[in-house]
């Protein structure tokens, strides 16, 4: 299979997601409440351009739309309208009646994933697009819903997610642009004048603290890690005998300690939050700071005596 045809299929699920996308700003303009309707609506449908028109669009056209959205969401524009929600009789109710049962399309979409991710030429963002729809056709198998409600409970699931949704994608842009710009030449060059080469152990806690705070600030360890390898895993650590594979990996894990240590984890750390309509903002970080702590020097410890 040639990889145009690849991005082919590719570019149909990023246009289903674009379809939803509008389907939600059409909702949100049918609430009756106006209050910040407008920018909400707006908000969506940008996106739902990006998704659908994006590779077709100038880049600069994009980065403005990119920009509108951020403004959007700065001036606290975008909120949750007209959203369709399940009460606790409905949600008690359908736990009683179904059970496990409840689980089943989460196995089916995780199962099809890995089998057409690993067997399969697709990859595995096809994989994950064509294995969600196969969890959709078994959710409706399993609890035979009105056809609307699937275009509610996807709203839903959408608006409540938010604004961070888009997060990630914008932090593995810039992971690309600091290391494009150069960033990891700027960070070796600054430590390397009080950071001592030939200690393994000064060069294991360096590499895994640089990829904890790194990724505490681009809220990803994948973005984290070339800026972060480039700058001190090959100066300070492999470059002194580590093994690149061992080094590598316990670098990219210590950095996801990182992941549990920042807001920027939107995905992690930001959306269970809004999901649970918990309190305090910050009460995932707090639970999780002493497992993270731990995992940080037990991967320095697993560097030093493994990589070396």
């Amino acid at each position: 299979m040639s990889q145009h045809t690849l991005d082919t299929i590719l570019e149909c699920f990023y246009i289903l997601i674009g379809i939803q996308l509008l389907y939600t700003a059409y909702r949100v303009l049918k609430d009756k409440e106006k209050t910040k309707r407008i920018g909400t609506a707006l908000f969506w449908t940008l996106l739902a351009i990006t998704f659908i028109f994006g590779p077709y669009l100038p880049n600069v056209v994009n980065g403005a739309i990119i920009l509108l959205m951020g403004v959007l969401t700065l001036l606290k524009q975008v909120a949750i309208k007209n959203i369709v929600d399940v009460t606790e009789n409905q949600g008690e109710t359908g736990a009683k009646r179904y059970g496990n049962k409840l689980f089943w399309p989460a196995v089916v979409l995780a199962v099809v994933a890995v089998i057409i991710s690993n067997w399969t030429p697709l990859g595995g963002a096809i994989g994950l697009g064509i294995a969600s729809i196969v969890g959709l056709i078994a959710a409706y198998i399993v609890i035979k819903p009105k056809v609307q409600y699937i275009l509610y409970d996807s709203d839903r699931l959408t608006q409540q997610v938010g604004t961070v949704g888009i997060l990630p994608q914008f932090l593995a842009a810039l992971g690309v642009l600091f290391t494009v710009s150069g960033v990891g030449k700027v960070i070796s060059n600054s430590i390397s004048g009080f950071l001592p080469e030939g200690n393994h152990l000064i060069g294991a806690a360096a590499y895994i603290i640089g990829m904890v705070l790194f990724t505490m600030l681009m809220g990803n360890a994948f973005a984290a890690f070339t800026v972060i390898t480039a700058s001190i895993g090959i100066p300070f650590v492999i470059a002194q005998g580590a093994d690149p594979a061992i080094a590598g990996a316990l670098a990219m894990t210590g950095g996801f300690c990182g992941t549990l240590l920042t807001p920027m984890a939107a995905n992690f750390n930001t959306l269970p939050v809004a999901l649970l309509e918990m309190k305090s903002e910050f009460s995932v970080i707090k639970a999780q700071i002493p497992v993270a702590f731990i995992l940080i020097i037990v991967h320095i410890a697993l560097m030093y005596f493994w990589a070396f």
